[in-house]
């Protein structure tokens, strides 16, 4: 589609999620910033009485904390993190509440893990949940629970949270509010003449060297995590926009169509809203690396794994739990819930289905991973 005309499709998207980074929304560090808030909020406002569902995701916990508590360096120890986060958090949430108070507008505090993602259940639930905040009109504000999340559990920042959330609603559109014009064909920090993208593919690879690799200080992002996240949203079909969110009236330009940011579109068919769990998982439970022959039927022939094609076990994983298939290179390219532990996987593996009763004295699945358990990445 030529472009322009993929912005003007932004205006008939009824599903928003927004996402506010940290360097935005405490004014580099300082504090709250209560006047880009109320902005924001009134910006957001407007949608909603435009017929836009919302939902925000907002960053700022532990920045504001930091804020509150006088600190001018961002802690390490991860109780120390958890700390500031639950600091932060209250007034946070509070100056949102306050701002959306002013149109009539309540919102719904809503703290997530990876872990809470990535049960099926709990997914499930999460699921459920948003969308009825949104069949009552409320302004779901989400946040990674900060206060009890672990290293192992975290999502490692609030651009992939905004991604596997606008997966988990269907969202029509994700916005990535940053201090950046958008994304920049080389680094603006080094040239400053840098022209912005201003429309691409999502999965375009040459995307990769143009978003560099480290974000601020305060936050854990950077444009790297928003082209990945923009790639995340992609699998619901979720278009993205990276935009300036210090830009007066950002999110009605972005609505009307108008030339502002980085638009990020998918690239391929969405996929079921089972398999968009399965892409969004971040922490595997183990791999199989997986022969020539496995990476056809399973990447170009839609196939279920078989035991047969695996050559090596990586891992403790259990039955049900995701693992990844990765080839000979060690390249990920496909991904689902297996269907037995990784020791009996180990005394299976290279054999023909019709072998595993014999050796386990069992047979649950003829298959390891059947292909309505598998998404191809």
């Amino acid at each position: 589609m030529a472009e322009g005309a993929q912005r003007e499709r932004l205006g008939t998207a009824r599903r928003w999620v927004v996402k506010i980074g940290s360097a935005l929304l405490t004014g580099d560090g300082t504090a709250l910033d209560r006047e880009g808030i109320a902005r924001w909020s009134a910006e957001m406002a407007r949608l909603r009485e435009a017929g836009v569902e919302l939902v925000l995701v907002s960053s700022g916990a532990v920045a504001a904390g930091m804020a509150r508590l006088g600190l001018s360096e961002r802690p390490h120890a991860l109780y120390r993190l958890q700390a500031a986060a639950a600091v932060g958090q209250m007034g946070l949430i509070e100056a949102w509440e306050s701002a959306f108070q002013r149109f009539g507008l309540h919102t719904a505090q809503v703290l997530l893990t990876h872990e809470d993602l990535s049960h099926r259940g709990r997914y499930l639930n999460a699921r459920s949940t948003l969308r009825a905040l949104l069949d009552w009109g409320v302004v779901p504000v989400v946040n990674e629970n900060d206060t009890v999340v672990t290293d192992e559990i975290r999502f490692g920042d609030n651009d992939t949270l905004a991604a596997l959330v606008a997966n988990l609603v269907e969202a029509d559109l994700l916005v990535v509010l940053t201090d950046q014009d958008g994304l920049h064909e080389r680094d603006p920090r080094l040239d400053p003449g840098a022209a912005v993208v201003h429309e691409a593919a999502a999965g375009d690879p040459a995307l990769d060297a143009m978003a560099g690799a480290e974000g601020g200080a305060l936050g854990r992002g950077g444009m790297r995590t928003k082209l990945r996240a923009a790639r995340l949203a992609a699998r619901s079909g979720t278009a993205t926009v990276i935009a300036p969110g210090r830009e007066e009236g950002v999110l009605a330009a972005i609505r009307e169509g108008r030339r502002v940011g980085t638009l990020l579109v998918p690239d391929q068919a969405p996929l079921s809203a089972r398999k968009q769990w399965l892409a969004g998982h971040l922490k595997l439970a183990g791999s199989l690396v997986i022969d020539d022959g496995a990476v056809r039927a399973v990447v170009e022939g839609g196939r279920s794994l078989l035991p047969v094609g695996v050559r090596e076990v990586h891992g403790g994983f259990q039955r049900g739990e995701v693992v990844a298939c990765v080839d000979a290179a060690g390249r990920e390219v496909a991904r689902g819930l297996v269907n037995y532990g990784a020791g009996e996987v180990r005394r299976i593996m290279g054999q023909p289905s019709s072998r595993i009763e014999a050796i386990l004295g069992y047979v649950d699945e003829p298959e390891l991973i059947h292909r309505d358990n598998m998404v191809v990445m």
